[in-house]
This record gives structure tokens, sequence and C-alpha cells, in this order.
């Protein structure tokens, strides 16, 4: 009997946690685990811990397999990472950074950054097979009109994975610069002026007045 302590981290944004079933397949050179259940309640930010028996020495884990179904309303999940520490000690550690969402299952490798030489196993060769086809068919280029660069062959953003679309809240953080911007140059003077500009030296005082604002505010 081998036994694996296993941690699953939820993402610390607002909306991460799910209360959606988790369930972990761990993948080792000489074998997989028995799907075992994590948890039914993911909090935003914190963490589950759990150990998973298998009937025998996995060796190296190479991939772990995540499975998400949806109880009763769907609640999509952002899972941070995955770190397994096997029977010698030997900690894993699987970066995941994504969200999951209906009924799915994703599979994660060890975060030790590979080529594809060093693919020796069927299954990691496999997986990065399907990887690059997931890639393909969720990047896909049209042209917009004659001479212009091409971009993704979607109608709306809302087609994309979330994984692919701009977060929210990077869209909350960019509006609310944008909006402190216009507030600044609307104090500065610089949205309702009528008249020109009498020398380069006076726009220079309007916008490093500007950027002073700026970089304040980052402070």
């Amino acid at each position: 009997m081998a036994t694996y302590k296993v941690t699953v981290a939820t993402g610390d944004m607002v909306e991460a946690g799910t209360n959606n079933s988790i369930s972990i397949t761990l993948v080792g050179s000489y074998g997989e685990s028995r799907q075992t259940t994590v948890s039914f309640l993911f909090l935003p930010g914190k963490e589950k811990s759990l150990s998973v028996h298998c009937g025998q020495d996995l060796g190296p884990i190479v991939l772990v397999r995540l499975h998400k179904w949806r109880l009763f309303l769907e609640d999509a999940w952002f899972c941070k990472d995955v770190r397994v520490t096997a029977p010698n000690g030997t900690l894993y550690r699987f970066p995941c950074y994504q969200w999951l969402e209906g009924i799915t299952t994703v599979e994660v490798r060890e975060g030790s950054g590979k080529k594809l030489v060093d693919d020796k196993l069927q299954i990691l060769k496999e997986h990065r097979r399907r990887e690059l086809v997931a890639r393909q068919e969720a990047y896909r280029w049209k042209n917009f009109a004659q001479g212009w660069p091409r971009c993704l062959n979607v109608d709306s953003i809302f087609e994309l994975d979330s994984n692919i679309q701009f977060s929210r809240i990077r869209a909350n953080n960019f509006t609310g610069f944008l909006i402190f911007q216009g507030a600044s140059h609307f104090l500065s003077g610089f949205l309702l002026r009528r008249s020109s500009w009498n020398s380069l030296d006076e726009m220079r005082t309007i916008f490093s007045r500007t950027r002073g604002r700026d970089i304040g505010g980052c402070l």
C-alpha cells in the first residue's frame, strides 16, 4: 500500500470557489490511482488536503487529472495548483491556473519544464498532442477586411473559453484606470480646452501633472 499526500489550492479571486464536486486521479510512470474525491466545496484562496491510497507505488508522478462534476447548478472553479508528496517524501508540483467549467476533466503536467524530446512516456506524448490540437481549435484566424491584420475567428469574446477571455478583474482595473485618467485630464483643463496650445512647454506642464497623479496613485 502506497499513500500520497495531496493538496489542492483554489485561486484567491472572488468567484474562484465552487460547490461542485472535484475529484483527482494521480498518474505515475508505473500506473495510476483510482479517482478520489477531494471535496464538494471550495472557497477562494483556500486549500484542501487529502490522502490518496494506492495498491502499489506509482513511480514518479507525471500528470494529475482533475474531474469536475456538476451537482445541481453549474459553478465554475479556478484551480491554482496541486501538490503531491510521494511516500518517499518527493514533492511534485502541478501548476494549473485555469478555470474548470461544466462536467470536465483536465490533465495537468508536472511543473518542471520539459521539451518534446524529453517526453519518454507515451502518455506524456499523447497529452502534448491533445494539448496542441486544443490550441489549434481555440486559436483560429480570419481576415476582418482586406489589408487589415488577421483576428480571431469568433463573432464575440463570449464564444471563447474563459481561460482565453480577458479576465473580469483585469477589465475592471483597466476601466478604473481609464476613469481616473479622464478625470485627471478634465481637472487639468485638457478635455475642455477650445484654443490652440501656446507652446510645447505648456503641453509638457499639463501632461507632467497628469503623470505625477498617475505615479502617486500607483504608489
